[in-house]
């Protein structure tokens, strides 16, 4: 009996765990995912320091309509201000980052000052804590910055590189194994002879689980008959994921399953109640997922991104491994049967504040153009039927950023 989508979804994430921990140079730890939480080893500011180019000035001294204080000193950025004492109506020219003064309360940015020689005047009004960054108003010492389990942006990056950290400890990038089966099969570069076609679902495969963040691990192509899965399953089950495409169905010449059996994996399913993508199978041997989706490059991509991609982002620690999805209204009329969960591929539009999702072309499983052109996935659930323009579908964006 072939599981529901949501039910294989969840024995697929049942089955993963993150990976063990690696520390790389802060730089390399990009895109990765904490494995522990980071507490700040100081305040930061360190000091209280200047906002603006200006003058540390006492508000006291200040007073409306204007001000005129003597020059007492310079403190670039990088100086240290121990030992630096403001007399009474003075200033102290100062620049951005640089320490204020003990008995400075204020910064006057040099845009509301006239100078003459050694006198500053103050333009406007001035009141204590203007333009001053003090100790700690950002992280407090001993304060957590970054819990366990957060993905390492260009922002975490400045976070950590201003405490100081060369090195991060990030869960370890998965290990994916490819392999694509089938006596048709010819590697890309080679010439194809009569009823051949090149292996495209190993390069869209590896590309996929690199945007993903694994690394992709390239077997080749086994040919139909154990003798040539037999050695490219054993060495692929060494990974920590291991993926094959077609030979899954129910043909004479389908082995997958059966030499996958041979080499102790345990299925957990074949088969599920999905269009495209039913004969997906899915089983683990020690800690390594297996993956047998179909051949049809169509099939793959949409299972991969249904299933692998989920699993993948547990195994690098991620807190949240299943995208959000958005609604959006159908386009147009759509003609479909209850009973499976259709993935339908589309072009997501916006159309002022409303998501509008039309067909992105012929959805026959051969036909790979209509997933080129799929900025997203429309998940039509299973007891749906037909669905007419201006429905409410849920949508899977394939790329949040590549809306027409």
């Amino acid at each position: 009996m072939a599981l529901s989508f949501n039910d294989a979804r969840s024995l697929i994430l049942e089955s993963a765990a993150p990976l063990g921990v690696e520390r790389l140079p802060l730089l390399d730890a990009f895109g990765r995912v904490l494995a522990g939480e980071i507490r700040a080893p100081w305040d930061l500011p360190r000091w209280n320091n200047s906002a603006m180019d200006g003058y540390a000035v006492r508000a006291a001294d200040c007073h409306a309509p204007a001000t005129e204080l003597a020059i007492a000193g310079y403190l670039p950025a990088g100086a240290c201000a121990s030992g630096v004492c403001l007399p009474s109506g003075g200033a102290i020219k100062i620049m951005t980052g640089a320490p204020i003064p003990a008995n400075c309360d204020a910064v006057v940015p040099v845009e509301e000052t006239e100078g003459e020689g050694e006198i500053v005047r103050i333009l406007a009004p001035v009141k204590a804590g203007d333009h001053i960054r003090w100790q700690g108003e950002d992280v407090k010492s001993g304060e957590v910055i970054m819990p366990a389990g957060t993905v390492l942006r260009p922002a975490e990056i400045s976070m950590l590189a201003s405490f100081g950290q060369v090195f991060a400890s990030v869960h370890r990038q998965p290990r994916v194994a490819i392999l694509s089966t089938g006596d048709e099969l010819v590697k890309l570069g080679e010439v194809c002879g009569e009823g051949q076609i090149v292996d495209s679902n190993s390069l869209s495969l590896a590309a996929a689980v690199r945007e993903a963040g694994g690394e992709a691990i390239l077997l080749g192509i086994a040919r139909d008959e154990r003798n040539s899965l037999l050695p490219l399953l054993r060495e692929g089950l060494e990974a920590d994921i291991l993926i094959t495409s077609a030979g899954v169905s129910a043909g004479d010449r389908d082995f997958v399953r059966e030499v996958l059996a041979e080499l102790g994996v345990h299925q957990h399913f074949w088969k599920i109640d999905i269009k495209p993508g039913r004969p997906t199978a899915f089983g683990v041997r020690g800690d390594t997922l297996i993956f047998a989706l179909p051949g049809n490059p169509v099939s793959t991509l949409v299972t991969f991104e249904m299933f692998v991609r989920p699993a993948l982002r547990r195994l690098l620690g991620y807190q949240r491994v299943i995208q959000p999805t958005v609604r959006a209204v159908l386009g147009e009329s759509i003609d479909k049967k209850p009973g499976r969960t259709q993935f339908l591929r589309v072009q997501v539009r916006e159309e002022g504040e409303t998501l509008v999702a039309s067909s992105s072309g012929d959805q026959n499983t051969g036909i790979l153009r209509s997933m080129v052109r799929a900025n997203a996935i429309a998940i039509l659930s299973s007891d749906a039927g037909q669905l007419s323009a201006g429905s409410s579908v849920e949508i899977h964006l394939l790329d949040p950023s590549g809306l027409v």
